[in-house]
């Protein structure tokens, strides 16, 4: 099943998706700071044979609006609502991964009636982290941009799936190949991340609720753990042989996951 696209407008910000189609229950899939829909690609195409999917390009990122004035964690989740909304997806499970997970998380804290579930790809609510905005920035000024090409720039991103999945963001145009981002926007959608946790948030978490955590975690062992006191109801496993991008890495695994978490859902 291919793709369409839709284009969500809020507050004169575009947000594109990519509506994958499918029948029941409605999916609405977040990417991580500085990726795009297409990360979702392959998980979403098995999916959709059984769900209504939509993967979302977040503001300042893919195709969606470049330079969005706002990047506060709310007006990604007004984002979020936005395209629920106006696509009419009823009672959506929130997939998402890194950043993208936070802003589901936030979501289904501060609209519980609106989420049917919540699945965190390597996210969680820990903080402060006033290191995030200048590691990012530091490590997107690595970026020897443009590249040659897409395969240069899939070797440079780390090669393998994870490498192609960040290289698939890219578009070309003068000079080679490009970030669909700025960095400055990057930077400044992890400015409430640096000063604040958010476990106020996770406590006011009503839905049935999958964390999927990769072997070589980018969330600590003691906030995951937290995680579970906190909401011992909560379903939480970790794939072998993973890093943060565990979705690239292991879309099957992911996909066989989601599958059994989603069916325990009926």
């Amino acid at each position: 099943m291919a793709w369409s696209e839709h284009v969500v407008v809020r507050d004169g910000v575009r947000l594109a998706c990519r509506d994958w189609g499918g029948p029941g229950q409605p999916l609405v899939l977040l990417h991580g700071l500085a990726g795009h829909a297409g990360e979702w690609d392959v998980l979403a195409q098995r999916l959709s044979s059984r769900y209504r999917v939509v993967a979302v390009d977040q503001r300042g990122h893919g195709a969606s609006e470049r330079h969005p004035r706002d990047v506060s964690r709310a007006a990604y989740v007004a984002d979020v609502i936005a395209v629920v909304d106006q696509l009419t997806l009823r009672r959506p499970v929130l997939v998402g991964q890194s950043l993208g997970g936070h802003t589901a998380l936030l979501t289904a804290a501060a609209h519980p009636g609106l989420v049917r579930a919540l699945v965190l790809v390597e996210a969680g609510p820990g903080g402060p982290n006033p290191d995030g905005p200048a590691d990012i920035s530091g490590w997107l000024d690595s970026w020897p941009a443009p590249f040659p090409s897409r395969e240069a720039a899939a070797a440079f991103l780390g090669g393998g799936p994870v490498g192609a999945g960040w290289a698939a963001g890219l578009e070309e145009r003068e000079g080679g190949w490009w970030p669909r981002f700025d960095r400055d926007v990057m930077v400044r959608s992890l400015a409430e991340n640096a000063r604040r946790s958010f476990w106020r948030e996770w406590g006011q978490v009503a839905c049935p609720t999958l964390v999927v955590l990769a072997q070589s975690s980018f969330i600590p062992a003691q906030e995951a753990e937290e995680m579970l006191r906190q909401r011992p109801a909560t379903m939480a496993m970790s794939i072998p042989g993973t890093g943060h991008d565990l979705h690239l890495e292991q879309p099957e695994v992911l996909h066989t996951t989601l599958a059994d978490f989603l069916e325990g859902l009926a």
